[in-house]
């Protein structure tokens, strides 16, 4: 079934929820116009019974019976539509309006209702003519005799025909306000939705080369804010990863260049003329390198790209961060002493994880250290538990600032912090990225911090069994 836009829906619903409350507030009212009449009527009802009790109460003789008409005709003087049938205790009329019901008809005849309004007294109709009427007992003055029955009624034929026509142009002006709400909601949930339409159209003109594009906050209702700012977040999002893969992409095009570039140089050069079994031996050694350097890049990339996808799924074992530190310190050993810089160690720690993985970590960042320490200089290593169970190891080295914008790019795929893109070492411009997915698979985190001519990568990795904890130690070399 095809979803309902939401025009429709707002439509609907501010329809339905309009005419329920047109309907109730017409019947609401027709109820108080008609309860008004009734008041009216009953008011009426009431004053005139009060007029015939009074002057039947004065009847004291039976002689005084004959008088009752008189005494009445006097009363209701400007009590016009009220209309009074009075029966003595013997069956005779005592007294009846000129256009009340004839003599014979009994008065709790006369009162059986033909109809009944809403919450008032009996409605009937006589000849033609609609009445609301009372039917009572009324004691006479005459001691020992039977009460009269005694029957006053209004005559309601105006209030019928005002209540016909008041209830015909109320419901017809219901009816016609049911569709106006309905015309009414339709254009506004169409106007309401207007932002959200040109949101749209403006997101349909955004594409991968106009991803700098954003989306104005201006105009936009308070409700869909949030929704723009999301959008807009998102689009920085993917401009930023857009960016970095096509650095990625010219990074890694030139860092395969000028491997391919050598072997196909090195080999035109041996194959331009005769050469003997040593010099050939020799080309083959030179182009064992460029495939060695090859085969770390592809090997790396590979780590890289398992890493983004989630695919690297540490072994969980107990790994001592001062033992392979002092393993690390004695495989750099010689290359410390070449560069003339010092390797200090200085504390200890226990964390959870796979040995290989953090050993190769901890070797790119003291491989990186050594490449840029100054001479007579020295690396420092500092292992610490903090008091929320993780252990802290930070990474120490002299060297010049870095401009602190450029600091997270640090571990981006083959990002440089010149603009050159010549090799300046043998690295493959992926320990730093692979360091820190290896971090990112021990559930870890690593920062770089620089400033006062030190550089400081800090890893922090998650709490340890308390049965891995290891002994503080200190470890210095040269």
């Amino acid at each position: 079934m095809r979803t309902k836009s939401v025009t429709f829906r707002l439509t609907l619903f501010f329809s339905t929820v309009s005419t329920l409350v047109l309907l109730a507030v017409g019947y609401l009212v027709g109820a108080l116009v008609e309860s008004h009449f009734i008041r009216q009527d009953m008011n009426e009802i009431e004053g005139t019974t009060e007029l015939v009790r009074n002057v039947l109460g004065k009847v004291g003789y039976h002689s005084d019976l004959d008088l009752v008409p008189q005494l009445l005709e006097d009363a209701l003087v400007g009590h016009a539509g009220v209309f009074i049938k009075i029966v003595g205790p013997d069956g005779r009329v005592l007294f009846a309006s000129s256009d009340a019901a004839s003599p014979h008809d009994h008065p709790g005849t006369l009162s059986m209702p033909v109809a009944r309004s809403r919450g008032g007294p009996t409605v009937r109709e006589y000849g033609g003519h609609a009445y609301r009427q009372r039917v009572m007992a009324v004691p006479l003055g005459i001691p020992g005799i039977s009460p009269a029955e005694v029957l006053v009624a209004v005559n309601v034929d105006h209030e019928r025909d005002f209540m016909a026509e008041f209830g015909r142009i109320l419901w017809l002006s219901i009816a016609a306000g049911i569709l106006l709400t309905g015309v009414l909601a339709w254009t506004a949930a169409r106007r309401g939705l207007e932002p959200i339409r040109r949101i749209a159209a403006l997101a349909r003109g955004i594409s991968a080369s106009r991803l700098g594009e954003r989306l104005p906050l201006e105009g936009v209702p308070p409700e869909l804010s949030d929704l723009v700012s999301a959008l807009n977040a998102m689009l920085a999002r993917l401009e930023g990863s857009f960016r970095r893969l096509s650095d990625f992409s010219s990074d890694l095009a030139h860092e395969l260049r000028t491997p391919v570039a050598n072997l196909v140089t090195e080999t035109e050069v041996a194959l331009s003329r005769t050469r003997s079994a040593d010099e050939y031996r020799e080309v083959l050694y030179s182009n064992l390198e460029e495939y060695s350097r090859l085969a770390r890049m592809i090997g790396d990339m590979l780590f890289l790209a398992k890493a983004d996808h989630g695919l690297i799924v540490p072994r969980q074992e107990a790994v001592d961060l001062a033992a392979e530190t002092q393993g690390l310190f004695a495989f750099y050993e010689a290359l410390a002493e070449e560069k003339e810089v010092g390797l200090v160690l200085d504390g200890a720690g226990s964390v959870a994880g796979d040995r290989l993985m953090i050993r190769r970590a901890l070797s790119n960042l003291l491989s990186n250290a050594l490449r840029y320490t100054a001479r007579g200089k020295s690396v420092t290593v500092r292992i610490e538990p903090l008091d929320t169970g993780e252990t802290r190891l930070a990474i120490e080295n002299p060297g010049e600032d870095i401009p602190p914008e450029q600091l997270p790019r640090l571990f981006d795929r083959f990002y440089r912090l010149d603009a050159s893109r010549q090799k300046t070492s043998e690295g493959t411009g992926l320990g730093l990225p692979i360091t820190r997915s290896i971090i990112e698979a021990h559930h870890g985190a690593i920062t770089a911090f620089s400033a006062n001519g030190t550089i400081r990568f800090e890893i922090r990795f998650p709490a340890a069994p308390p049965d891995q904890a290891t002994p503080s130690a200190t470890l210095s070399g040269h």
